[in-house]
Order: C-alpha cells, then structure tokens, then sequence
C-alpha cells in the first residue's frame, strides 16, 4: 500500500507539473514552434503549422533545443555518475526548472533572457545568463542563442553542443555531406555518441517517408550523435548536436545562430 501510494504521489506531481507549464507560440501559416516558459524558454516544439505532430522530443528537461554548456569537473553527480559544471537552459534532470530573467513575445519574435540550472545538481548558475531570439522567415526558424558568463573560474576545453537537438524516434535517419562530396550521406546512427565531419554546414533527422527536420549552424563543420531506444518505446529518441571545442573562461560571451526547417531532403 504504501509503495502504491508513493507510486500515484509521483504520478500526480508529474501530472501537475505539466499542467502548470506555460506555452508560447510563433506561428507564421508555415511552421509553428514554441517555447516553455516554465522551463527557460527551452524550444520543446517544432512542427508544420497544419500539422499537429510534433518532431521535437521532450522527454526531460534535458531534450529541449537549447543552450547547454560544459566546464570543469566539481564534484557533482548525475544518476550517480561523476559529472561536470554543466548550465542547462531548460532545467536539472531532476526536473528542476530553469527561470526566466525577461520574456518578451510578438506576433514574430520570441526573445528570453533566463537563469540555467546546474544539469546534475539542479541548483541555479548564477554566473551565467542566456539569452534567445526567435523569428520565423517562410519555412525557416532562425534562433539566436547568446550565452554571458561572468564567473571567475577557467574551464578547460570542451566539446560544446551549438544546440542540443532531440527528435522522435521515428526520424531515424541522419543525412549529412561528407566533405570532399557532393550528394547527401544517409544512415542510422548507433548507441552510444559518434562523431561526424560534414559539409555545408547542415544536418537532417528523416522518417520512413524521407521528410523530417533540417538543422543549420553556420561556421560549424561537427556534429555528435546517437539514436537511443526504438520508435515506440518509452525515452526513445534521436539526437544530433553541431559542436565545437571551445574555452570557458572569465568574461567569457558567445552568440550564435541555429536555422530549424521542416521538409524533404531536397527541400
């Protein structure tokens, strides 16, 4: 009885969180994405305006298109498993989430200014500030991410995701051009991360019917990735994150700009 009882505590607070999370949406008759603002403004959303399903997969807070940075080791723990300074724009991954500093939203602008949590400890990064703005151009969703860092220790080099990008599991194939090559590259990644050169700049998640989601980051020329679990199954999903090595250190800023599209390969 009393495991039972534990069991339905938890499935109501699960239940009661999502109730109380709050949405914001630009949609231009083309694409529709949209944000959680009850989760730093963490883009859990992105789909076809007429299209009511969702390529993006949230299932925690650490799945969110976002901001996610990694520094030195400190001591904390996620899952029990020794882990690293590590802001996340969304929240902990306990479930801690993320506040907002400033929101600001139009009929086509988003712009948010939060507080990340510490991924493991799920305390807040005071040191840090992240900011997003997001506008929709046709078929194309283009966020400007900055991240301030104001803290007084240096971070050691570090592969840093310029985003993080979940999608369903469905979208299971990663198409990407090799440098040196002209014509797209397609596969199914494995289990656990693996690295990958490409041209251009851009990389797509596809479906059965080669339709999915484009991701662009201009100036980087890596990405890392992995598929977990099958279409399906509870947590599955596909990831991919552009990357580059970069160092933390005392006054540290950095911007950049994502482009998220919906189509066909050739599209």
């Amino acid at each position: 009885m009393i495991r039972l009882s534990l069991t339905f505590s938890l499935l109501f607070a699960a239940l009661s969180a999502v109730a109380q999370e709050k949405w914001t949406y630009l949609n231009n008759g083309t694409i529709r994405i949209g944000v959680n603002e009850t989760a730093g403004a963490g883009i859990g959303w992105f789909s076809e305006s007429a299209v009511d399903r969702n390529i993006l997969n949230r299932h925690d807070l650490g799945r969110y298109v976002q901001q996610s940075w990694y520094g030195k080791q400190d001591g904390s723990h996620w899952n029990k498993k020794p882990w690293r300074w590590n802001p996340v724009q969304a929240g902990g991954w306990q479930g801690e989430r993320a506040k907002i500093i400033e929101f600001q939203a139009t009929e086509n602008r988003v712009f948010a200014k939060s507080l990340p949590k510490h991924w493991a400890s799920g305390t807040d990064i005071e040191d840090v500030i992240f900011e997003e703005e997001i506008t929709l151009h046709g078929p194309v969703a283009k966020i400007h991410f900055t991240m301030r860092y104001s803290g007084k220790n240096e971070h050691p080099i570090h592969d840093q995701e310029l985003p993080a990008v979940f999608v369903n599991a469905d979208f299971a194939n990663l198409a990407f051009i090799k440098p040196g090559e002209t014509t797209p590259h397609q596969y199914q990644p494995g289990w656990p991360n693996e690295r990958h050169k490409i041209h251009n700049h851009w990389v797509a998640y596809l479906d059965g019917n080669n339709r999915g989601i484009g991701v662009l980051v201009p100036g980087v020329d890596t990405i890392t990735c992995y598929r977990f679990g099958k279409a399906g199954q509870k947590g599955a999903c596909s990831y991919v994150a552009p990357i580059r090595r970069i160092v933390i250190t005392p006054g540290f800023e950095f911007e950049y700009d994502v482009y998220l599209t919906i189509g066909t390969l050739p599209e």
